[in-house]
């Protein structure tokens, strides 16, 4: 059988304008990475505003586990059955991050005959853009440091510096460090910190910004530092904006890719759904809209993160109104969340997976809450059976859901097309009524009760007193309107990765909180999520090489 990089490296690739023709875009309009990579130039994104707009698909999924879901795959072969059914369709994915590349989760170009090409180039470095959020984040940082040395005028609270360096790549040994050490010349001493890249307000406002104008407002915004009164200090205090935005002016372009089946998709951000808002960029999704008929999208993790941001952050704050939801699992992880160890996750048994389909349907009820229509898709592998199909079949039609079965990882675009043709029912006969979860008016803390106990499923929430003080002090600086984005592990509906399933009985604990407010939302941290992941024992890095022909091996 065949790896995900071999299918990749042996596909046929047309000319990334000849993509773009298909959907009428002309060559002058693209910015050219290459034969295969292009960006989506200004021009383009202006000259189509007054389309139309076409259908938006959110892709999402139940919890992960280590028995895989296929969230992206299934995207990527929704998107292709799209095109084998003459149907104008792109895609709006996230970009990957190196950190999960070179650790354990691997890329993200979905997989199989379901797959973003040039595999290795979106993996890696593609166009540049998370380079180019890294050195924005960090030109900040230095800025706040080199004023502080400088004679701090802004009267910078030192014991209150909220902003962290980056990188993409995951390092535990840079989440707790000092700088300054040395001579007086070399700094201020204090403690810092590093964040991965995708968890960086940048990043999220690369995400959420509309334009240039709109960008350099966000970053502007931004809150770096408290000073000496409690008040809060921005980069645009420290003068910061416009060498940032001159950093971010090609990374705010949205990026042009192919499937293997010559789909366009548009690849653009790609914040964590566990430690930011988990969505490609508003930009993306918007321009996708206005060139095609049906767009879709997805997001990170299962639905209570990734899809609970989309309708809560993102559809808020672009004014995006989603058509239809695909909810994605697989008879392997419902077992698994049965109680069925990893290695026995091939064999038949209707007792485990009745068991373990609670977590399907917890994701349909939090789904449900939102308005918009549900088709639950079953990514199939050889070991399922058809008993295991039906049984599910006949429970996603008793809980008020469409339901087909995905072959895409197999057959790519041909295995997709019963799935795709569900989806094309749904959305011509069950209205959207999309409705974010909670009203902008209502306050922080009742904000975070509402997502833990109707989304997670839990008791209550608790609070330490860093959060306790912090959430009353965002209030009173009027922050209390904003949405918030709750940083939570991916594995567990609760902040429990160890609990599978659909828990209960669980109260759900907050431990800090901190306003994104260049991004727009207030992030609050739960349970022991790290906003700088480490490697594994065996990192995937380890299986990763490139031969003397330059043929890169060990990506997935």
């Amino acid at each position: 059988m065949k790896t995900d990089i071999q299918i990749a490296q042996e596909a046929s690739m047309l000319h990334i304008q000849d993509v773009a023709a298909k959907y009428g875009i002309a060559q002058d309009d693209l910015e050219l990475y290459g034969k295969y990579k292009a960006k989506l130039s200004d021009t383009l994104i202006q000259k189509t505003k007054s389309n139309k707009d076409g259908k938006l698909i959110l892709v999402t999924a139940i919890n992960p586990t280590p028995a895989g879901e296929g969230k992206t795959t299934t995207s990527i072969g929704l998107a292709q059955a799209f095109g084998r059914l003459g149907k104008k369709c792109l895609l709006a994915l996230r970009e990957p991050s190196l950190g999960p590349c070179f650790g354990i989760k691997g890329g993200a170009a979905g997989g199989g005959y379901a797959q973003v090409v040039p595999m290795e180039d979106l993996n890696l470095h593609f166009t540049g853009d998370f380079h180019a959020i890294t050195s924005a984040n960090n030109l900040l940082a230095a800025l706040l440091d080199n004023h502080i040395q400088q004679g701090n005028a802004l009267r910078i609270d030192t014991r209150q510096v909220v902003w962290k360096r980056c990188m993409d790549m995951n390092d535990r040994s840079l989440r707790n460090i000092v700088v300054g050490l040395g001579s007086k010349t070399d700094g201020f001493v204090r403690e810092d910190h590093f964040v991965i890249t995708v968890a960086t307000e940048i990043m999220a406002i690369l995400c959420l910004a509309s334009d240039m104008a709109d960008l350099k407002k966000r970053l502007g915004e931004i809150i770096v530092a408290y000073n000496y009164d409690g008040e809060p200090v921005t980069a645009g205090q420290l003068q910061a904006v416009g060498a940032m935005a001159a950093l971010l002016k090609d990374a705010m372009q949205p990026n042009l890719i192919q499937t293997l089946e010559h789909t366009g998709a548009i690849v653009h951000g790609g914040p964590f759904a566990n430690i930011a808002h988990g969505c490609n960029s508003i930009r993306a999704t918007k321009a996708a809209l206005k060139i095609a008929d049906y767009v879709i999208t997805e997001a990170g993790f299962g639905a209570d993160l990734g899809a609970e941001k989309f309708f809560d952050i993102k559809c808020r704050k672009a004014g995006l109104k989603p058509d239809a939801v695909v909810l994605v699992a697989t008879v392997r992880a419902l077992k698994y969340n049965g109680g069925v160890p990893k290695a026995e996750l091939a064999a038949e048994n209707l007792d485990a997976l009745a068991k373990g389909i609670c977590n399907l349907e917890k994701h349909i009820e939090n789904l449900q809450k939102y308005g918009v229509p549900i088709v639950v898709t079953l990514n199939s592998f050889l070991t399922d059976t058809p008993a295991e199909y039906e049984y599910i079949r006949r429970f996603c039609e008793t809980h008020g859901c469409e339901f087909a079965l995905s072959k895409v990882w197999e057959q790519g675009g041909e295995g997709g097309i019963a799935l795709a043709e569900k989806v094309l029912q749904t959305l011509e006969e069950k209205p959207s009524h999309y409705r974010p979860l909670y009203p902008d008016e209502m306050p922080l803390k009742d904000k975070i009760h509402t997502v833990a106990t109707q989304i997670y499923g839990a008791d209550g929430v608790a609070y330490t007193p860093a959060a306790e003080k912090m959430l009353a002090k965002l209030t009173e600086l009027g922050f209390g309107s904003l949405p918030v984005c709750i940083a939570k592990t991916q594995y567990s509906l609760s902040d429990d990765q160890h609990k599978l399933g659909r828990p209960t009985g669980f109260t759900v604990t907050v431990r800090d909180v901190y306003v994104s407010a260049g991004a727009g939302f207030v992030v609050v941290l739960t349970g022991a999520i790290m906003t700088m992941p480490g490697l594994s024992k065996s990192p995937a890095a380890y299986g990763i090489d490139v031969d003397e022909d330059g043929k890169i091996t060990g990506l997935f």
